[in-house]
């Protein structure tokens, strides 16, 4: 990967990062376990689901094999980054990275999001020169190389950041 393109990528998962933090930044203990209507999420669920989903997908990477050629595809990875972050189309969490009240507070939450955002970060940094050797299945893009996976990491934080959003909108916080 050139050194532009991972430069790209390090900052989609930084920019990425930075509105995660930000959506999530208002909130009082309390206000963030609120659900803003029965079977929707609160901010700390959020938070959760995007905690655990980062970190099976970073695990995926680890695990991805090489391929014999590299896959290249910039249109995909274009697209990925717009389609993962709407809103418009509502997707079904796994049951694995559903909240469970895996965390006790927003707090230890955040520090366990930004540890895994860390984690991600250090693997595309390290590992720039393979990303678009690896091959990774997504359930719901299918056959991904390495770089396409980063963007949907990225553009999934931005997704629950919006989510966020909406339910401090809906809670009233400001």
């Amino acid at each position: 990967m050139a050194p532009e393109q991972i430069s790209q990528l390090i900052h989609a998962l930084e920019k990425s990062q930075q509105e995660f933090q930000a959506a999530c930044a208002a909130f009082t203990e309390e206000q963030a376990r609120i659900q803003p209507e029965p079977g929707r999420w609160s901010a700390l669920e959020c938070v959760e689901h995007v905690v655990v989903a980062e970190e099976l997908f970073l695990g995926r990477l680890e695990a991805a094999p090489r391929l014999e050629s590299p896959r290249m595809d910039k249109q995909k990875e274009a697209e990925l980054a717009i389609r993962v972050v709407n809103r418009a189309n509502r997707a079904e969490a796994p049951e694995r990275s559903r909240p469970a009240g895996r965390f006790a507070s927003l707090a230890q939450a955040m520090q366990r999001f930004h540890q895994a955002r860390a984690r991600t970060i250090g693997f595309a940094e390290q590992r720039a020169a393979d990303l678009y050797w690896l091959s990774v299945e997504h359930p719901r893009f299918g056959s991904l190389n390495g770089a396409e996976y980063m963007m949907i990491i990225a553009g999934h934080a931005q997704r629950h950041a919006a989510q966020i959003t909406e339910v401090k909108s809906a809670l009233g916080i400001l």
